[in-house]
C-alpha cells in the first residue's frame, strides 16, 4: 500500500501566488476578455457544396427580390428566383431564424455569439451586427419585426415557459406581453395587416413524452386590451401562424394523420383548405427550439408562400395551389471544435486500486479512520497508515460509525435474508449483532452517552423489491437500539428525513430533510426547524438548488451542508421558530458567516469530533479541511498583500486560497481473470472488421484474451475444446447508453440488471448519467469478480446547469472530478448551461483526455452546436426528421457517436411501446428467470403510455437517419436506455436496423462502433487476436434475420464461458449460479381456486 500526500507549506504557496510574471498576468487579462464571448478556437473545417438542407427557416424581403435563410448556423441570401447562396453571417456562433426588417435594410435573428442566446440584427449592406437583448442565461426564438420597424418581438424563456417579449430597436430591457400563467408557452409570433394583434402558437408546458394530440393551437393577442383569443381547435394541432399583410389570408401548419401540412384560411369567411401536404414534419413533440415549423413567408403581393420542405425551397401559389422549386446552392464551410478521440486500454494487471472509498468516519481522538471499500469496512491510522479490513463477512457492509469513547465501531450489513446492525472493536474483535428484529438498517449513530444507537429501519421486502434507486417504497422508521443489543424502539416515521446525529449538550436528535436541518425529541415530537440553505440558481443568482445534506457541528453552532456537488459550512443562528434561510450562492455575502469548502465536489463528509476539521472523500481520495490552518493562511495572505501595498508593489492577481490536505487511499483488490485455454472450433465468425464473415473457423482463447483465429487450429492437451458447428460467433454487445439505476448507499448484493444484460449478450456498458457515485463501487465489484455482470463504464453523475460553471478554470476543476478522482474516462454534459459554458467544458475535457457525451434533450439546435463544438457523443435521437445531407454529412464529419436510444425516441411515441404491443416480453423465459416478476409485471402487463397506431411511431424514420450517418462515414451506437434490461437492448438493435441498415452494419453499431464511441476499441468490439474474449455464441445467424440476435447459446465474458439461459459457468470452472431470492417470490404450491 502506498499513500501520496499533496500539501504545500504556506510560504511556498504565497510565494508562487504573488510571484506571477507579467506574461501570466497578460494571459489572465486576455482570458477575461475572451470570457465575454465564445472561447473555443476552431480546429477543423467542414466544407460542403449542397443543394439541399434540413429545417431551413427563411423570409422574403419586402421588395420581393431576396430570400434570407439559415443553414448550419449561418445566414445566407439568394435571389427570389434562386441561385448560389451568399453568406451573410459566419463564425462558430449559431445564427438562425432570420426575418427582414420592414424597410428591408436589416435582418433580425437569434445568435449565441455573446456566449448565450440573444436577439441580434445584421445590416445587409455593411454586414454589421448588433446585439439587441442582453444576458446569457435566457433562451430566445421566434424573432419578428413589428410592422412599424421601431419594435421587435421574440419568444424568451427565463423562468417558466417561453413568453413573447417586446423590444425597441434602440435598446432597453423590453417587456413581456404576457406574464401568466407560467405554463403558457408562446412561440412563432407574427403580424398581419393590423399590428395591434400578435398571432402566435400556444401550448401548456414545453413538451410531453408519448404525446397525445393536440399539442398546440393558435392564439391571437390584443396589444390594446391584453386579451388572448384562441383561433383554432384542430386535433392535429395548429402552429406557425403566418397571416398575409393585406389581412385576407392566414396560413398555418397542422397534422393530418401522421404527417404535417399547410392550411389556408380565408380570414373573412373562416373557410379553410389544404395548401400543401405533406411538408416538413413538425417539431411539436419536442422542445421545438427553432419553432414548431421552420419560418416561411408571404411574397409582398400576398399571392405566394415561400417555404422549405423536402430539403428544398418552394414557392406555392395560394390561388392555384401550384408549387415550383426555387433552386439554391450553398458552397461554403463551417468551423468545428477539436476532435476528441482517446484510447482507454483495459489492464490485465493482477491487482487494481479500488476507485472509491465511502462512508468515512474519523475516530473521536482523530488518530484513526474507518471507511468502506468494495462494500467492506476498513480501518487505518491517520494520516499515513495502511488500510486494513476490519471484519470478514460475506454480507454487504456499510456506514461504520464510532462510539463516543472510541472503543466500538457500529456498522450495518445487508444480505438477501435481511439487514443487521453490528458493533465491533477497532482491533476487529468482539463482533456483536445488536438488532433482534429483521430489517434494513441505515444511518446508524451513537447517542452522546454511547448507550444507544439511533438508525433508520425499513422492511427487507420493501428493500428487495424496490423498483427505483431508493430503498423503500413505503415509509421507514427512526428507531433506537440499545448499544448492547435489543429490540427496535420506535421513535417516529422518517417522512423523508435522514442522517440522524447529535450535538454536545443536547439530547435532541438532529435530522436532514427536504425542510432543511430539523431536530426532534426521542419520542418524535416537538420538531424544530433550524436551517434551510440554498445554492446558486442556473442563472448564477440565489434561490437555487436546495441543500441535500445537513449535519450540525458537534458544538451546535455551525452546520455542514451539501449543495449540488459541493460542501459548505454555515453559521446557524438562534432565531425564532422559523428557520433562517441562508443562500450560499456567494458565501462572502451570505446572511451569516459561510464558507465554501470544495469546488470540485466531495462525498461522505464528516465532522471531526472536536469540530476542528471536516473530512470527506472523492473517488479514493481522503480530504481534510483544517479550520485553523485555513484561518492562518488567510491571515498570512492578508498580511502579505498589505506588505505589497505598503511597498507600492500591489499585484493585480489574487493569490491562491487555502487548499485542504488530500491523501490517496490505495485499497488493492485482485482482478478476476480466468486461467486456462479454450478452443472454439468450426464456427461462423462475424469479426466486425469491415464486413468480414469467416466460415468454419476456430478461435483460441487463453485466459482472458483471444490468441489465435484461423482454420484447423490446435491447442494443448489441457485445453478445453468445444465444437461450434452451426453456431455463429461475434463480439459481445456494447450498450453505449445503459441505465441500471443502482440501489444507493446500501448496496444489494447480486444485482439482477447486471445478470439480465449479460445473459442477453451485453458484455460492456456505458451509463451516461448515474445520478450518484455508487456506480464506481459496483464497477469495481465486477472487476474483482464479486458481482457477475458486464463491464461497467459510466459518466458518473451528469454535469448539469446547476453546476454553474463560471469560467474556464472552474470547468477544469469540475472536469478534474471525473479525470483525477472518478476515473470515468467520459462525462455527460447534460445541458450544462449556455454555449459559452459548454465550450469551457469541452476545452477542459480535451485538456484532461476525457471523452464527453451529451444529452440530446429534445433540442435540435443544441444538438448541432454541441457537435460543432466537438463533443464526441450525442445521446438520444434528433427530434426532427427527415434530415438531409447538410446535417448528415456534418455529423459524420464531426465523428460524434450518435446513439439514438430509439426505445425512447424523440418526435413521436416511444418505440418500446411498439415492442410491448407486438412482442410478449412478459412470457420470455430468460426475463422470467433473471428479472423479479413484479418488476416485469410493472413494465409489460399494462402500459401507461397508451396505444398508438403503427404509423404514428417514428423509429423507422429515425433509424434511417442513423443509417445515413453510418453510410456517410459516421459512428452509430446502440443504447437501450435501461428501458427493459437485457431484451430491451435487442429491441433497440432491431429498431436501429429497421430504417434500411444492413444486418452487418447494425451489428457493427452494436459492437465495434460502440466500443470506438467510448474509447475501448483497442480491447473490445471485434474478434481480433489480442483483444479481450467478450464473445457471443448464437444458435442462429443474425445476418439472416436481425432478430436472431437474441438466440444466444453461450456468453463469454473476459474469458469465462456461461450458458446464456442460466449463467451457469461452464469454463474454466463448472459453477451453477446460486438460486436468486426473487425466483421463489411467485405463488407456487399454495391453496387457491383450481382452474
Amino acid at each position: 500500500m502506498r499513500m501520496t500526500t499533496k500539501f504545500m507549506c504556506l510560504a511556498l504557496i504565497l510565494l508562487a501566488s504573488f510571484g506571477l510574471n507579467a506574461q501570466e498576468q497578460d494571459t489572465t487579462k486576455t482570458d477575461k476578455k475572451k470570457k465575454k464571448d465564445l472561447p473555443l478556437e476552431a480546429a477543423r473545417t467542414f466544407d460542403f457544396d449542397l443543394t439541399e438542407g434540413s429545417w431551413i427557416s427563411l423570409d422574403v424581403s419586402p421588395d420581393g427580390k431576396t430570400i434570407v435563410f439559415d443553414f448550419l448556423g449561418d445566414l445566407y441570401t439568394i435571389p427570389i428566383s434562386g441561385g448560389d447562396a451568399v453568406k451573410l453571417t459566419e463564425g462558430m456562433q449559431f445564427d438562425s431564424q432570420p426575418r427582414f426588417s420592414p424597410d428591408g435594410s436589416k435582418v433580425i435573428f437569434i445568435s449565441d455569439e455573446s456566449g448565450g442566446e440573444n436577439v441580434w440584427t445584421v445590416e445587409l449592406e455593411s454586414k454589421e451586427t448588433k446585439q439587441i437583448t442582453k444576458g446569457n442565461a435566457n433562451a430566445y426564438q421566434s424573432p419578428e419585426w413589428v410592422p412599424d420597424g421601431k419594435y421587435m418581438i421574440a419568444s424568451k424563456q427565463a423562468r417558466g415557459s417561453h413568453k413573447i417579449w417586446l423590444y425597441h430597436v434602440d435598446g432597453g430591457s423590453g417587456t413581456a406581453l404576457v406574464d401568466e400563467p407560467s405554463s403558457l408557452r408562446m412561440l412563432e409570433g407574427a403580424f398581419g395587416q393590423d399590428e395591434r394583434y400578435v398571432w402566435f402558437s400556444r401550448r401548456n408546458g414545453s413538451w410531453t413524452y408519448n404525446a397525445p394530440m393536440p399539442q398546440y393551437q393558435i392564439g391571437k393577442y390584443d396589444r390594446v386590451t391584453g386579451e388572448i383569443l384562441t383561433q383554432t381547435s384542430r386535433y392535429g394541432s395548429a402552429f406557425r401562424p403566418t397571416p398575409s399583410s393585406d389581412g385576407k389570408w392566414l396560413v398555418y401548419g397542422t397534422r393530418h394523420d401522421d404527417q404535417t401540412g399547410l392550411i389556408l384560411r380565408d380570414l373573412a369567411t373562416g373557410d379553410e383548405s389544404w395548401l400543401a401536404y405533406p411538408i416538413q414534419h413538425d417539431d411539436q413533440e419536442s422542445r421545438a427550439s427553432r419553432d414548431v415549423l421552420p419560418g416561411f413567408s408571404w411574397t409582398p403581393d400576398n399571392q405566394h408562400i415561400v417555404i422549405s420542405y423536402g430539403g428544398k425551397i418552394h414557392k406555392i401559389n395560394v390561388n392555384t395551389k401550384a408549387a415550383e422549386e426555387i433552386p439554391f446552392r450553398v458552397n461554403s464551410s463551417i468551423e468545428l471544435g477539436p476532435l476528441l478521440e482517446f484510447d482507454y486500454p483495459i489492464s490485465d494487471d493482477e491487482e487494481f486500486v479500488v476507485t472509491q472509498i465511502r462512508d468515512i468516519a474519523p475516530s473521536p481522538n482523530g488518530k484513526q479512520m474507518v471507511f468502506t471499500a468494495l462494500n467492506e469496512v476498513y480501518i487505518m491510522d491517520l494520516p499515513n497508515g495502511e488500510p486494513k479490513k476490519l471484519v470478514d463477512l460475506e454480507e454487504t457492509q456499510a456506514e461504520p460509525v464510532w462510539s463516543p469513547n472510541g472503543e466500538w465501531i457500529a456498522f450495518v450489513t445487508w444480505e438477501a435474508d435481511g439487514g443487521k446492525l453490528y458493533k465491533i472493536r477497532p482491533n476487529g474483535r468482539n463482533l456483536t449483532q445488536l438488532n433482534q428484529e429483521p430489517g434494513v438498517y441505515q444511518n446508524p449513530v451513537w447517542n452522546n452517552e454511547g448507550t444507544k444507537i439511533v438508525a433508520i429501519k425499513g422492511q427487507p421486502e420493501d428493500f428487495r423489491s424496490a423498483l427505483q434507486r431508493t430503498a423503500f417504497r413505503g415509509t421507514s422508521d427512526l428507531v433506537w437500539i440499545d448499544a448492547n443489543g435489543s429490540g427496535n424502539n420506535f421513535i417516529t416515521f422518517t417522512n423523508g428525513r435522514s442522517n440522524p446525529h447529535f450535538v454536545k449538550g443536547s439530547d435532541r436528535i438532529y435530522l436532514s430533510g427536504f425542510r432543511g436541518l430539523t431536530s426532534i425529541r426521542w419520542d418524535g415530537t416537538d420538531e424544530q426547524n433550524h436551517l434551510e440553505v440554498r445554492g446558486k440558481s442556473s442563472a448564477g443568482g440565489g434561490s437555487g438548488a436546495r441543500a441535500s445534506f445537513y449535519e450540525m457541528a458537534p458544538e451546535g453552532d455551525q452546520a455542514l451542508v451539501g449543495v449540488v456537488n459541493d460542501l459548505f459550512v454555515v453559521t446557524v443562528p438562534q432565531v425564532s421558530d422559523e428557520a433562517p434561510s441562508i443562500s450560499v450562492a456567494n458565501p462572502d455575502r451570505a446572511a451569516f458567516p459561510a464558507k465554501q469548502l470544495t469546488d470540485i465536489g466531495g462525498q461522505f463528509p464528516a465532522w471531526a469530533w472536536d469540530a476542528s476539521q471536516i473530512h470527506w472523500a472523492i473517488g479514493n481520495a481522503h480530504v481534510v479541511y483544517n479550520f485553523q490552518d485555513a484561518k492562518d493562511f488567510a491571515a498570512a495572505k492578508a498580511a502579505a498583500k498589505d506588505e505589497e501595498k505598503a511597498e507600492g508593489e500591489e499585484k493585480t492577481d489574487e493569490p491562491k486560497d487555502y487548499e485542504p490536505v488530500e491523501s490517496r487511499i490505495e485499497v488493492k483488490a485482485k482482478r478476476d481473470t480466468p486461467k486456462g485455454t479454450i478452443l472454439l472450433k468450426n464456427a461462423r465468425l462475424l469479426t466486425m472488421k469491415n464486413n468480414e464473415v469467416l466460415e468454419n473457423t476456430d478461435i483460441l482463447i487463453e485466459n482472458s484474451r483471444i490468441v489465435k483465429i484461423g482454420k484447423n487450429l490446435e491447442a494443448g492437451r489441457k485445453a478445453t475444446v468445444m465444437d461450434m458447428t452451426g453456431k455463429t460467433i461475434l463480439p459481445g454487445f456494447v450498450d453505449t447508453h445503459s441505465h441500471f439505476r443502482h440501489p444507493v448507499n446500501l448496496h444489494r448484493g447480486e444485482f439482477w440488471p447486471y445478470l439480465t444484460n449479460l445473459a442477453f449478450g451485453v458484455t460492456a456498458t456505458r451509463d451516461p448519467q448515474t445520478a450518484t457515485t455508487d456506480v464506481l463501487t459496483y464497477g469495481d465489484l465486477v472487476i474483482a469478480g464479486k458481482l457477475i455482470g458486464p463491464r461497467i463504464y459510466s459518466t458518473g453523475p451528469g454535469i448539469f446547469s446547476s453546476e454553474n460553471v463560471s469560467s474556464q478554470e472552474h470547468a477544469r476543476k469540475v472536469m478534474k472530478r471525473y479525470s483525477a478522482y472518478y476515473d470515468t474516462k467520459t462525462i455527460k454534459m447534460y445541458g450544462a448551461g449556455n454555449r459559452q459554458q459548454r465550450q469551457w467544458i469541452i476545452q477542459a475535457a480535451k485538456e484532461q483526455q476525457i471523452m464527453p457525451t451529451t444529452e440530446g434533450g429534445l433540442d435540435f439546435k443544441a444538438n448541432l452546436t454541441q457537435m460543432i463544438d466537438g463533443y464526441p457523443g450525442q445521446e438520444h435521437s434528433f427530434p426532427i426528421f427527415p434530415l438531409y445531407k447538410d446535417v448528415i454529412d456534418m455529423v459524420a464529419f464531426s465523428k460524434s457517436a450518435y446513439t439514438p436510444t430509439l426505445l425512447v425516441a424523440y418526435g413521436g411515441p416511444w418505440t418500446e411501446n411498439y415492442y410491448y404491443a407486438t412482442e410478449r416480453p412478459h412470457d420470455d423465459p430468460k426475463l422470467n428467470h433473471f428479472m423479479p416478476h413484479w418488476n416485469l409485471d410493472s413494465r409489460s402487463r399494462r402500459r401507461n403510455a397508451g396505444w398508438f397506431m403503427e404509423e404514428e411511431y417514428v423509429f423507422v424514420e429515425q433509424s434511417s437517419i442513423a443509417n445515413d450517418i453510418l453510410k456517410a462515414g459516421g459512428r452509430v451506437g446502440v443504447g437501450s436506455h435501461g428501458q427493459l434490461q437485457g431484451l430491451g437492448y435487442h429491441w433497440e438493435l432491431w429498431a436501429v436496423q429497421s430504417g434500411g441498415m444492413t444486418e452487418y452494419d447494425a451489428l457493427r453499431s452494436a459492437t465495434i462502433l460502440g466500443a470506438e464511441a467510448i474509447g475501448l476499441d483497442t480491447d473490445l468490439g471485434s474478434l481480433e487476436v489480442g483483444k479481450l474474449a467478450d464473445i457471443l455464441i448464437l444458435n442462429s445467424n443474425p445476418l439472416d434475420n436481425i432478430k436472431n440476435s437474441k438466440d444466444i447459446s453461450h456468453v463469454m465474458f473476459n474469458g469465462r464461458l456461461y450458458e446464456a439461459n442460466t449463467l451457469n459457468e461452464v469454463y474454466p470452472e463448472q459453477k451453477t449460479l446460486p438460486k436468486l431470492w426473487w425466483q421463489d417470490a411467485v405463488p407456487k404450491n399454495v391453496p387457491g381456486v383450481k382452474k
